[in-house]
């Protein structure tokens, strides 16, 4: 109970200062964390949580699978189909780029074997939906950066477990690897992408019979009654949730977009809960002694991570591209990490593999300083789009950008973009 009484007390906090944090660098995010560490063993003692307690797993998995799911519905296949090449780069280019550079900087720099060092590589080379949503949400940001950010955070998390579990079973002792095959892994995408695609398909049809369908006031349920029977049909058959929900998301916006339309706030809000539910309960991880236990390689390799491998990577993804400087550097920039490589983490600490406790240290210090770097930026950022097409300040190619209707951004068709950011619009 003490826990619940934390989360209901920082809640009520953050509602209170929320209106500041939207126009400030303040973050209702942080809040979370730094409670959470706060109220920890490292401090006040007031709970005990540890990395292998399943709280911590639970939370951070719900909240993925909640952000994706509604990330997935702010997808549009018409737009995507225009534009699918930038994400694409993202994806194939800039992904395997930033993999490479972290799993480098760990073996040089903090002197793990090359195994676990590309293990860790894998775990923080995703994007994170979560946070990345903070700019994504933001209409001010030009729709086609906001299409690339959504596209890449919300599969990136799917495209490197694969690489994650093969990494751990090839770390782990002689006689122990899991029974981890490349069929295995593949079967476990593809039933989760089968298990999102059908299961909304199903509903809708199921919709369309004359004695069927939702009351307008029970309406906003039925997306949500789609998404608890595929997260928990994917822990039961093992298929991927995080394909799953993003690709539940989008057939549901692409087929019933009243019932999108019902669901947003809700799901909204839902997924705002989780998130905090989870920032609270990782940031109880985060005592002294976690981050006593890093070596000083370990925190140049988090810091290099944030700052020099993610925006190297994918500005060099998007070199030949029709982005302009800005909207190069703000995509490099916002490669937060989070709730996908937390639960990655746990499983690389639960493997039991022969440096598997160094890896998650060097892992949650990542993600603390990722939370706390790119929480606290996206309205300073956005802001700087807002202002010019306020003022008509002429872009990087010397076209004048002028104000128009924040709802649809000129040139650009809006996509959609998820609306569970971490505070509330600022005009």
């Amino acid at each position: 109970m003490v826990l619940v009484i934390v989360f209901g007390a920082a809640l009520l906090v953050a509602v209170l200062l929320s209106g500041l944090a939207a126009r400030s660098v303040l973050s209702t995010s942080l809040l979370f964390l730094v409670g959470g560490a706060i109220v920890s063993d490292g401090f006040l003692g007031l709970i005990h949580i540890t990395p292998d307690s399943d709280i911590v797993r639970v939370t951070a998995d719900l909240a993925l699978f909640a952000v994706l799911f509604t990330d997935g519905m702010h997808v549009s296949f018409p737009a995507l189909r225009r534009s699918w090449r930038n994400p694409a780069r993202a994806l194939v280019l800039g992904m395997p780029l930033a993999f490479l550079g972290v799993a480098l900087l760990t073996h040089f720099l903090v002197g793990l074997d090359w195994t676990t060092s590309f293990l860790i590589g894998a775990v923080l080379a995703p994007t994170d939906p979560v946070f990345a949503s903070a700019i994504v949400g933001r209409e001010e940001v030009p729709a086609r950066l906001r299409q690339l950010l959504n596209i890449e955070s919300g599969v990136n998390d799917g495209l490197a477990l694969p690489f994650v579990l093969v990494f751990i079973a090839a770390a782990a002792p002689a006689g122990h690897a899991e029974n981890v095959g490349v069929a295995s892994i593949a079967g476990e995408l593809l039933l989760g992408l089968l298990f999102g695609v059908t299961l909304p398909l199903l509903v809708h049809w199921l919709v369309r019979f004359r004695m069927l369908g939702a009351e307008p006031s029970l309406q906003p349920l039925l997306p949500l009654a789609v998404g608890v029977i595929l997260y928990a049909a994917c822990h039961l058959t093992h298929a991927n949730p995080y394909l799953a929900a993003f690709s539940a998301g989008a057939v549901i916006a692409a087929l019933a977009p009243q019932a999108k339309g019902a669901f947003e706030p809700l799901g909204g809000a839902l997924a705002e809960l989780a998130k905090f539910a989870a920032l609270l309960v990782f940031g109880a991880l985060l005592t002294p002694h976690l981050f006593g236990e890093l070596s000083i390689g370990g925190y140049a390799v988090a810091v290099l991570c944030i700052f020099l491998i993610r925006p190297a990577s994918l500005l060099l993804s998007l070199v030949g591209t029709d982005f302009n400087r800005k909207e190069k550097l703000t995509a490099a920039w916002f490669g937060p990490k989070g709730f996908a490589s937390v639960v990655y983490g746990l499983l690389v600490l639960q493997a039991g593999i022969p440096q598997g406790e160094d890896a998650f240290t060097l892992i949650a210090v990542t993600i603390a300083f990722s939370i706390v770097a790119h929480s606290s930026t996206d309205v300073p950022i956005a802001r700087i789009f807002d202002v010019e097409k306020l003022i008509g300040l002429p872009d990087d190619d010397g076209t004048p950008q002028h104000r128009s209707d924040p709802g649809m951004p000129q040139g650009h068709s809006d996509t959609g973009t998820g609306s569970h950011d971490d505070r509330p619009r600022a005009h």
